[in-house]
């Protein structure tokens, strides 16, 4: 396996060794199969570096102001049993128009895509399932890109001639994705979701961790729907219990996120729940453990 991954730990270690002692274990715990996904984000991510001229230092500082933000808002999780923030607007004033914060917490995520286990569980099983998917995709949209890492991975995969649009709310979002695809032709869009408006349908479209940066996530869902070719396709994720600084809605569990699913009348073709703890489902849901949740829809 490269090296890189394994310097960032080291170098997480030296500034917060307990921290440091998870990821490894989690690193030790990919399964063979999920080592040539892993590969696949590596080689990518010291491209980036390369093209935003970093280095590994930036990259750790990055990540660990995100994990100080991510135990503040845990903390008050336990005590309220609620996320901080009620509103969009919250959100929007707090981090996406602070590029400062945008910043460091975008490729704070970035990393932990793959230093965390249940993200880099919901990276694989996209990267695996997503060839099933393929056949007759001409138009492909990216919803709430962030960093850009799924529609890097749907740049590789499909045909020369495939249109792809990645749509981001936040200036450092959409500039940080277009460091990370690199060369390749995708229309960036700067806009909210809820405002966008194209006489276009999309065959697949796709959407990781979005739903719980809104007030009504059936709504958004629901908005997606209409953007979808008929017999396309949406790949979304979310997760549970999951404090965030930009975290609005909370769901408690993956009948709760599948419920409004079909409330926005989609179905689940295929999903994974993969929690950040290595524990029997019961105790992590018991304790609150967070969960991502990843599923491909279609219309009902």
């Amino acid at each position: 396996m490269n090296k890189t991954i394994p310097q960032i730990i080291e170098l997480i270690q030296q500034q917060n060794p307990l921290h440091a002692k998870k990821l490894k274990r989690n690193l030790k715990s990919l399964s063979e199969d999920n080592v040539v996904h892993y590969q696949l984000f590596v080689d990518k991510y010291e491209t980036y570096l390369k093209n935003i001229d970093k280095n590994l230092d930036f990259a750790v500082d990055s990540y660990l102001k995100m994990i100080s933000d991510f135990v503040l808002e845990q903390l008050r999780f336990i005590e309220t049993g609620k996320y901080s923030n009620t509103s969009f607007e919250e959100v929007n004033n707090r981090v996406y128009n602070n590029p400062k914060v945008m910043e460091y917490f975008m490729n704070g995520l970035l990393l932990s895509q793959v230093l965390w286990k249940h993200h880099y569980l919901i990276y694989s099983f996209f990267t695996k399932n997503f060839p099933t998917y393929t056949k007759n995709i001409k138009n492909y949209l990216e919803i709430g890109g962030g960093h850009g890492l799924f529609i890097s991975h749907a740049i590789d995969v499909l045909p020369v001639g495939t249109k792809f649009s990645l749509l981001d709310i936040s200036p450092t979002s959409i500039e940080i994705s277009k460091n990370f695809i690199g060369k390749s032709n995708v229309n960036y869009i700067l806009e909210n979701i809820f405002n966008f408006e194209i006489n276009q349908k999309y065959d697949f479209i796709t959407m990781g961790e979005v739903l719980e940066h809104v007030e009504n996530p059936v709504e958004l869902l629901v908005k997606l729907k209409n953007l979808l070719n008929d017999l396309g396709t949406i790949f979304i994720t979310t997760p549970t219990n999951a404090p965030s600084i930009d975290h609005i809605y909370l769901f408690s569990n993956a009948e709760e996120i599948r419920s409004i699913i079909d409330a926005a009348g989609l179905t689940v073709v295929d999903d994974i729940k993969a929690y950040a703890e290595d524990l029997p489902e019961e105790k992590a849901i018991e304790l609150k453990i967070t969960m991502m949740y990843g599923c491909f829809l279609r219309k009902q």
